[in-house]
C-alpha cells in the first residue's frame, strides 16, 4: 500500500468475515514449520480466553503452504504429507474449518527456463498430490488455484511474478470466503476484486526488479532446483521414443 502498509490475502479475508486475523505465517516457512511452530501456536488459540488472550478458539484456518519446499534439494512429498496431514486433522479437531490451497503452474507467470520450468512443475504436481490425498482422507476445504478466474493473467501478480497483485490477493481472498461461506462460516462482506490503492509498478520496476532482484533469486533458488532439472533432462533423453518411420505413400494400400 502507498506508505508502507501491507494488506494482502489475510486482512481482506478477516474484513469480509468481520472479525479478528492471527496470522501465523512468516517467510521462508516450511511444511515442517506448519507442523512444528505454527500449529501449536494455532492451538494456543483454542485455549478458554484469559487476560492474555481473547480468542476462544480459531474458527477457521487458511493453509497456504508448500511452494518452499518444492523449491529445496531434499523436497519429500512422503514428509509433506505426514506434515500436511497432521495439522489439518489436529486443527479440525480443535473445532476450525480447515482450508487448503492448491498450487498453480509458477512456470507459466514466472518465466523459468524451460529445464527448470519442467522441474519445478513436475515437484507442483507432486506437491498438489500430497495435497489432494489430505483433502479427501481429511475432509478439508480445498481452493485449486490453478481453477481460479485469473490467476494466469499479468495483472493477477505483483512486480516478482512470484507474489499476488493487489487483484490477485483480491481474488483468492474472495475465492476463500466463498469457501467458507459454504461451510456455514458467516461472510457478511464479500471481497470486491476491485483495486483501491495498492501500488502500481511500471515496465521499469519490472526491468529493474528482474535484475536486481530476480536474477539473484533464480540463482540462489537454481542451486537446488538445476541439479533436479538436469535429472528430468537426462531421463527424459534416455527414455525417449524412437521417431515414427516416415512411409512411402506408394507402399501404403490401406
Amino acid at each position: 500500500m502507498p506508505g508502507g502498509r501491507w494488506r494482502g490475502v489475510g486482512p481482506l479475508l478477516a474484513d469480509a468475515l468481520d472479525t479478528s486475523l492471527t496470522n501465523l505465517s512468516f517467510t521462508g516457512a516450511r511444511m515442517r514449520c506448519l507442523r512444528e511452530t505454527q500449529l501449536p501456536q494455532a492451538l494456543a488459540l483454542s485455549h478458554p480466553p484469559s487476560p492474555t488472550t481473547s480468542d476462544a478458539r480459531p474458527d477457521a484456518a487458511v493453509i497456504i503452504a508448500g511452494m518452499n519446499d518444492t523449491l529445496r534439494s531434499d523436497f519429500d512429498p512422503a514428509r509433506i504429507r505426514e506434515d500436511l496431514a497432521v495439522v489439518v486433522d489436529t486443527l479440525h479437531r480443535a473445532g476450525a474449518v480447515v482450508l487448503v490451497v492448491r498450487f498453480h503452474d509458477h512456470g507459466r507467470v514466472f518465466r523459468l527456463p524451460r529445464a527448470l520450468h519442467r522441474a519445478l512443475r513436475a515437484r507442483i504436481d507432486r506437491l498438489n498430490g500430497v495435497i489432494d490425498s489430505v483433502v479427501v482422507d481429511h475432509g478439508a476445504g480445498c481452493l485449486d488455484l490453478d481453477l481460479l478466474p485469473g490467476s494466469y493473467e499479468v495483472a493477477s501478480w505483483s512486480v516478482d511474478r512470484l507474489h499476488p497483485s493487489e487483484l490477485g490477493h483480491r481474488r483468492l481472498a474472495a475465492g476463500l470466503a466463498a469457501m467458507l461461506a459454504e461451510r456455514g462460516c458467516r461472510v457478511p462482506y464479500p471481497v470486491s476484486t476491485r483495486c483501491s490503492g495498492g501500488v502500481q509498478y511500471g515496465p521499469a520496476a519490472h526491468v529493474a526488479w528482474l535484475v536486481f532482484k530476480g536474477i539473484p533469486w533464480l540463482w540462489r533458488r537454481g542451486r537446488d532446483l538445476v541439479p533436479y532439472a538436469a535429472g528430468i533432462m537426462l531421463r527424459s533423453w534416455l527414455t525417449a521414443e524412437p521417431p515414427a518411420p516416415v512411409l512411402d505413400p506408394a507402399l501404403d494400400h490401406r
